[in-house]
């Protein structure tokens, strides 16, 4: 089974190729909405008529040209034009167009269409407010050509305003779509200042009429798309779910497969060949998150998680390693449950904080794991042990993180979470039962250079223990194992991690080392040998990893990643040499290619391979090949 697999791993380049024809048709699928809503607009503006001079006097998007045509309209000879009626009640811009409500059982594509009305809006016009004076634009100066126009428009009429960095580009080629948008905010300025007794000069108006008349389909065709997405607004939140919280789900199909000669077996040992034969066999499995989420303000952020998997973990039980672990692995029977419930909110402009009921862990907080490429399970690496430091890594439970912004270029951030926070018994709750608390200092002295330094004190009372967090070898993750009476001793840890990352166009180079000096807190714990471990003896677990990442390659989304490390190994203890402690090294080695066959849809083939298994020599090498696909709404 695992000759089929590694064999269908082979021909990944193939169906790659053949993803490409369904990337193909989804996105033809995205954009017929678009089309459909263009041709209706056509079909607006062919019903206007304007004259051939009217349209033809600017041209679609040249920036020059749309200059010129301006100058001219402006500067046009008002002679010949009949004088203007002025009331309250006149209206320069009134253009009745029909409106139609979507039908009940278009919801989709209701939502496709307010999609592609929004997001060039959202780009392009999400300005600030409203300017009063024209020194505020950074980039207009006294001599620029147009400066005094823009002053009149600015602080006289008070429709203009720039981008949301205060600048106008006045050098960036417009449309005439985009023209008669500022026209009509002039148009209903001026209608504004008429109806208030406000002074508006006979010249102005009649150079208002001039525009109105050159740019009537623009006009028409402008008041139509709002007309069209507050009919649409209006049509779903008379039907949407909730007024404060949206819906986002992740989807993860996946075929997975491990294979060797023997499973891995702690060292100091070997492989007896007879009892550790490696049989594993291909699985395809699966996880579902349905997100909850929940804004008050729209700044806050109250998440609740319903999860259901059944992906079997690659561990011990299977392979004779926890290093050969998947980033999404673990199951529940595909029983839905509470994956996460917290609450985040802003403190003023520089405080944020995240409150956790369940299922905490910290690089899902506000705290930065620095590994932005590889760190999410679901596009991220395909191993556990990939994703971040294990520094990070704790038992699921309940707490709080908070992050400082200290300026531009650093913040400080601070967590505690409890393993059994909801428990009153002794030795368990909020404060008594296992816990871990962390403090990180973040700096980012560039644009595109990430660096922070880890500190974290950890407590694992016995029976919870789980130092590496299930990433390294059996010896790093229960280092004080009672071989005589059973179970994991009561652990404490002091734990040190510096991560980095470095950008540069489209490659990523990162990495980190972490540090755990881990202190037996129990007392009556024998070796394998059989000797008693005196109460605060300590071990020294290491583990380092270093990252390559390359993004939009062979499409835009899509990155190619390497990941290279050590993964968590005991070593240095006060005990007896070679007795519960790794002797020799393991390394990992994984590649992995993030490929986006559409905004929704993504395919990940990815192989890991495990040198010296459980830092054993005498292990033979493993490898484990997956290929993850992942569909998000």
């Amino acid at each position: 089974m695992s000759t089929i697999f590694w064999n269908s791993l082979r021909i990944t380049p193939a169906l790659l190729g053949a993803s490409l024809l369904v990337a193909g048709n989804t996105y033809a699928a995205e954009i017929a909405p678009e089309e459909a809503a263009t041709n209706t607009i056509s079909e607006v503006t062919s019903t206007v008529e304007p004259t051939t001079e009217a349209l033809t006097l600017l041209p679609e998007t040249t920036a020059e040209s749309t200059s010129t045509s301006e100058s001219a309209v402006l500067e046009a000879s008002t002679e010949s034009l009949t004088p203007i009626q002025v009331s309250p009640s006149f209206d320069l811009a009134d253009s009745t167009l029909a409106q139609q409500l979507p039908a009940s059982g278009n919801t989709n594509q209701v939502l496709e269409q307010i999609e592609s009305y929004s997001e060039p809006l959202n780009e392009e016009t999400n300005s600030e407010p409203q300017l009063t004076s024209i020194t505020e634009l950074r980039d207009v100066s006294p001599g620029d050509w147009a400066y005094d126009a823009l002053r009149e428009l600015v602080e006289d009429y008070k429709c203009l305003v720039g981008y949301p960095d205060r600048t106008f580009r006045g050098n960036r080629p417009t449309s005439r779509y985009e023209f008669a948008a500022g026209l009509r905010a002039c148009l209903d300025r001026i209608q504004e200042l008429i109806a208030a007794g406000g002074v508006v000069t006979e010249e102005d108006l009649e150079k208002l009429r001039t525009l109105i008349q050159q740019f009537d389909a623009e006009l028409a065709v402008l008041g139509t798309r709002v007309d069209n997405l507050d009919a649409r607004v209006a049509y779903l939140e008379d039907h949407q779910f909730s007024t404060t919280t949206k819906l986002k789900g992740e989807v993860i199909f996946a075929i997975a497969d491990a294979f060797g000669e023997e499973t891995a077996v702690a060292s100091p040992g070997g492989t007896d060949g007879d009892d550790n034969d490696f049989d594993v066999n291909t699985i395809f499995a699966n996880r579902v998150r349905l997100n909850f989420e929940t804004s008050f303000t729209g700044r806050d952020k109250l998440r609740t998680r319903l999860q259901a998997r059944n992906m079997t973990q690659f561990d011990e039980n299977v392979t004779g390693t926890r290093m050969t672990r998947l980033s999404f692995d673990d199951t529940n029977d595909n029983d839905f449950e509470i994956g996460e419930l917290w609450y985040r909110f802003p403190i003023g402009e520089s405080i944020m904080v995240q409150v956790d009921a369940t299922e905490a862990e910290f690089q899902d907080t506000v705290i930065n794991v620095v590994n932005p490429l590889f760190a999410s399970s679901g596009s991220g690496a395909i191993s556990r042990f990939g994703r971040f430091n294990p520094i990070y890594r704790v038992r699921d439970g309940a707490g709080a993180a908070i992050t400082f912004d200290l300026g531009e270029f650093a913040e400080l951030s601070a967590g505690y979470i409890a393993d059994e926070s909801s428990d009153p018994n002794p030795s368990e709750g909020l404060f008594n039962g296992t816990y871990k608390a962390l403090g990180q200092l973040t700096l980012k002295p560039t644009d595109f250079l990430t660096i922070a330094g880890t500190y974290a004190h950890s407590y694992y009372r016995g029976g919870r223990v789980r130092i590496a967090g299930d990433t390294g070898s059996g010896f790093a993750n229960f280092p004080f194992a009672d071989f005589v009476n059973g179970g994991n001793a009561a652990t404490s840890s002091n734990e040190y991690g510096i991560q980095a990352n470095l950008k540069f166009g489209k490659f990523s180079v990162g990495g980190w080392v972490g540090y755990q000096n881990v202190i037996l807190e129990e007392t009556g714990v024998f070796t394998s040998n059989g000797d008693l471990i005196a109460r605060g003896t300590d071990r020294d677990i290491w583990n380092w990893s270093a990252n390559i990442g390359i993004v939009d390659v062979g499409s835009k989304g899509s990155k190619l990643g390497f990941i290279f490390g050590m993964p968590p190994r005991a070593r240095g203890s006060e005990l007896p040499s070679g007795v519960n402690r790794d002797s020799d090294t393991s390394y990992h080695i994984e590649g992995l290619y993030n490929y986006k066959l559409s905004k929704n849809i993504s395919i990940t083939p990815g192989v890991l391979v495990i040198l010296n298994p459980e830092h054993n020599d005498n292990n033979d090498t493993i490898f484990v090949g997956t290929i993850r696909t992942v569909f998000k709404f």
